[in-house]
């Protein structure tokens, strides 16, 4: 007998009349029309069932921090990178647990089960990086917290910052990360992309770095990443996030750029919300999006994903931990509102962000987990639309959430009554 079978699922692919079939806590069948006896048998009734969202790219160190000490006026990179310096002194790793805990509740509700965070190893004590480990521990149950060793302030720019950096990884911390146009000369950051990059092979590590976050053209570290990930033989094992700069490089240079990432084997990842809220500062008009180059990026073959990146923190004021939010905006930024287009937005926020995060084991297909979520909308369009209702979130065959439908009511003259409205109106 089964543990669980889901039947009448609509899946990503658009294949309807889907059944699902769950044996300890792994798929062991998928196909249409399935019946068998389970112990727990759930009619989705032609909803979407999808695997869990990911987020590759996340600072759960400064989540729920919103208004600690002061609140980010000129809501700009660099006062939410000097008001994160002037938080610092005042942090506990109580108050971290804490607000990563709760953040980390906010994510399993909305069906995001894994979780890249940088974590800043600038200071010293690394009380950052021993909060985040102690949450991860916690969390394991439920959800999948990869941390990155994040040198804020630049690695080679911090007194001590390459040491901080290899401290927090002999502490247990996953990927290393990097800061390369934060460092004080362009030559400084190419240097520090190299090093980083043999340190990442000399321990067998991935690389995932925080890339030319600017609006300045010339700031093209994303060049330094590839050729140092091709040199080390680093190929798949390598992120650059953010960027951004390649929103204002010229055409012709970009044209080479971009295969030289695709060969190199680097991922790409996008913050929609964060981009479009921090990039172009310094514009009159006509303004910069600033999110870096998605289509362009997919269309030559780079796994590109989106990261939700901030949440109630120095630099967003904004965030919910809904992974369909930033798909939302990821397309109107990228303005991929083709059918395909809206599809490889709601792959950036589920297979392609697992994959940057190399995990092999999403996905809904026979053998991989039974981690998967039942959204309250017909297809993927439809639920970056509505930010569709998780109605149910399984991890390994485990119910860990589950949310009532929405429904609006409507007692409008001359009117049949809707009782589903919502759902009635987003399946046409």
């Amino acid at each position: 007998m089964l543990d669980l079978l889901i039947t009448h699922a609509t899946l990503p692919d658009g294949r309807t009349g889907m059944s699902v079939a769950v044996q300890d806590g792994r798929i062991v069948e998928v196909a249409e029309g399935l019946q068998a006896p389970a112990h727990e048998t759930v009619d989705a009734a032609g909803l979407l069932l999808s695997p869990p969202f990911c987020d590759p790219h996340f600072h759960m160190d400064a989540t729920l921090s919103h208004g600690l000490p002061r609140v980010n006026q000129s809501g700009t990179l660099l006062e939410g990178i000097a008001l994160w310096g002037e938080l610092k002194p005042l942090l506990t790793e109580e108050a971290l647990v804490e607000r990563a805990l709760a953040y980390c509740d906010w994510a399993v509700a909305k069906g995001l089960l894994a979780i890249r965070s940088h974590v800043d190893t600038s200071d010293p004590s690394l009380l950052p990086v021993r909060a985040m480990l102690e949450v991860k521990r916690r969390v394991a149950p439920y959800l999948d917290l990869q941390l990155v060793a994040f040198p804020q302030d630049g690695v080679l720019r911090t007194p001590g910052g390459l040491d901080n950096l290899r401290r927090a990884l002999d502490l247990g911390v996953d990927v290393v990360g990097g800061i390369p146009h934060f460092e004080r000369t362009m030559a400084d950051g190419a240097a520090s992309v190299k090093l980083l990059c043999e340190l990442a092979a000399e321990r067998g590590l991935p690389v995932d770095m925080h890339c030319d976050e600017s609006d300045d053209p010339l700031s093209r570290h994303i060049e330094t990443l590839a050729f140092e990930t091709q040199r080390l033989g680093l190929q798949g094992r390598v992120n650059g996030s953010h960027l951004t700069s390649m929103h204002s490089m010229d055409n012709y240079y970009v044209s080479k750029l971009i295969p030289l990432i695709a060969e190199s084997g680097v991922s790409a990842v996008a913050n929609p919300l964060i981009n479009v809220t921090l990039q172009g500062r310094h514009d009159s008009y006509p303004k910069r999006r600033g999110m870096t180059r998605v289509p362009e990026l997919m269309a030559a073959g780079v796994t590109v994903a989106f990261g939700h990146d901030c949440v109630m923190d120095p630099w967003y004021s904004l965030g919910s931990g809904d992974m369909l939010e930033v798909a939302h905006m990821g397309l109107h930024v990228a303005q991929m509102t083709s059918q395909a287009g809206m599809r490889q937005c709601f792959d950036a926020v589920t297979v392609n962000a697992a994959r940057v995060m190399g995990l092999a084991d999403v996905g809904i297909e026979p053998g991989k987990a039974a981690s998967f979520v039942l959204l309250q909308a017909p297809d993927p369009v439809a639920a970056i639309r509505l930010r569709a209702t998780r109605l149910k979130v399984w991890r390994r065959g485990r119910l860990l959430a589950e949310t009532a439908p929405a429904q609006a009511r409507l007692r409008l003259p001359g009117r049949p009554d809707g009782t589903d409205f919502t759902l009635r109106r987003s399946a046409g």
